[in-house]
């Protein structure tokens, strides 16, 4: 790690930079729980990116997960009750967890997702926030939000569309099956995949190439990217927002949660 960082609000998420300081390396670290996302996860990512947005050096900020187990497996059941739980608590945790991707989605400088391991639901919502993903081929991915009876917001969702298509992102969504990195390169929710052993070497390229490339030839090409990926007017999100409150005011999203805790299959009514 360079001398050269930034000071994360919380140990469980770690940045250093590149010796040059033009890649700012984010990595998620609660490794005890594969790296899953607790509340204070959340708040560090935009924290860290705006202190990046604003530092000329950086042309690259990475994402990844400590160890070799999981880039991000979810959330921390641990706080699980506590924070999604009431409807208070679930809103405050949906909003938090929205700037962070939002953070990611908007930053003006290019972000990639460096994948190892499990990345199972807000996982993937990060690694979908990012421009670029690359994994080892022993992740693997899911979003399991059917399986809980979670809300899926019109963000999340509308990244997975963008990136997989209407039918795959339906497939992905409705069964909540687990995936390899091969089959989701093959429908395109990642760019690249390699060897574990490799992957440090594929990352280098990415991080090499950034540095040596018009930094505001690449901030340019990203702006007209989310520009043509904006949502049409016509879109209702009063609709879509009612929908997702619906799912947790949900029985059977208690029941989602429930089952969840005591590691069984849920029994959805719904209702």
């Amino acid at each position: 790690m360079a001398e050269i960082t930034y000071t994360s609000p919380t140990e469980r998420v770690q940045s250093w930079m590149d010796e040059d300081g033009s890649t700012l390396h984010i990595r998620f670290n609660n490794p005890e729980r594969h790296n899953a996302l607790s509340v204070d996860m959340w708040e560090a990512v935009p924290v860290l990116l705006a202190l990046a947005e604003a530092d000329e050096r950086v042309r690259l900020v990475v994402f990844s997960g400590a160890g070799e187990k999981a880039f991000v497996s979810g959330a921390d059941i641990s706080q699980f009750e506590d924070m999604r739980a009431a409807r208070e608590a679930v809103a405050r945790y949906e909003l938090m967890a929205e700037q962070a991707l939002m953070g990611i989605y908007n930053f003006s400088k290019p972000t990639l997702a460096c994948i190892r391991g499990y990345c199972i639901g807000g996982g993937v919502n990060v690694a979908m926030s990012c421009d670029i993903r690359i994994a080892s081929s022993d992740a693997v991915f899911s979003i399991p939000a059917a399986r809980l009876g979670l809300g899926y917001r019109y963000s999340a969702m509308k990244n997975l569309v963008d990136l997989v298509g209407p039918g795959v992102a339906k497939d992905l969504f409705f069964t909540a099956r687990r995936i390899s990195a091969v089959e989701a390169k093959e429908v395109g929710l990642i760019s690249r995949v390699c060897a574990p052993d490799q992957l440090p070497a594929l990352l280098a390229e990415y991080t090499q190439a950034l540095a040596a490339n018009a930094p505001l030839t690449v901030r340019a090409g990203k702006a007209i990217v989310v520009e043509i990926l904006k949502p049409s007017p016509e879109v209702d999100f009063d609709k879509c927002r009612a929908l997702i409150q619906g799912c947790f005011q949900s029985e059977d999203y208690a029941e989602g949660r429930k089952a969840f805790m005591e590691k069984r299959k849920p029994v959805f009514r719904g209702k």
